[in-house]
């Protein structure tokens, strides 16, 4: 039950701070709006320290799929255990965006671009080229996915900052190849981050 249980809350406060961050940058009448591409990176980053600091001890805070998976295929994960994990990051992303969606209502009401109100809960490519953003990634989430296994597995224990690593690790796919897609990297989220600032995303879902 705490695996369960914890993938959701973590994944939970993975969504509505990383959406939140997103919802800030780019709805009409916040006091965010328009900070940019690195406000939405660094929120995003914030979001997976705070998230991987509240479910670590209890279900190994995977908060993604592709890990969980990942972690399986690679033996250092159950796989009856899989189900249960994802399970609870599908529950927890749709949990943090309507918490999202509740903090942000007035803003939401107030913004007419419907490109805009969809960058908040999806993904979609600045331009779109089907084998380019699908290459785009997948390379995107091997750089999360090996970057996992190598901080997990190491022996350095920074304590209360076990958490960094990971945090630190998306922040430099968010900056550097977060571009071309968003770099959504999880499979349960509604996305992880958006470019609000191309014209040709205007109106697309990812």
């Amino acid at each position: 039950m705490n695996n369960f249980l914890f993938e959701l809350i973590g994944t939970a406060f993975l969504i509505l701070l990383g959406d939140g961050v997103v919802a800030n940058v780019v709805l009409n009448k916040t006091y965010g709006k328009n900070s940019g591409w690195i406000v939405i990176a660094f929120g995003w980053a914030i979001a997976v320290f705070v998230a991987v600091y509240i479910a670590a001890a209890k279900s190994g805070a995977h908060l993604n799929p592709a890990v969980s998976i990942a972690l399986a295929a690679a033996g250092k994960f159950d796989w009856a255990l899989v189900p249960v994990h994802i399970a609870g990051q599908f529950c927890g992303a749709m949990t943090g965006a309507l918490l999202v969606w509740v903090t942000y209502k007035k803003h939401f009401d107030e913004t007419d671009d419907a490109g805009l109100i969809k960058a908040v809960f999806c993904t979609a490519p600045a331009i779109k080229n089907t084998p380019y953003n699908l290459a785009t990634e997948i390379i995107g989430t091997f750089a999360l996915v090996f970057g996992v296994f190598f901080i997990t597995g190491a022996d350095v224990k920074l304590g209360a900052l076990d958490a960094l690593p990971v945090a630190l690790l998306v922040l430099g796919i968010g900056l550097s190849l977060g571009g071309p897609t968003g770099y959504a990297i999880n499979p349960a989220g509604p996305g992880t981050a958006f470019h609000p600032f191309h014209t040709s995303n205007k109106g697309k879902s990812g």
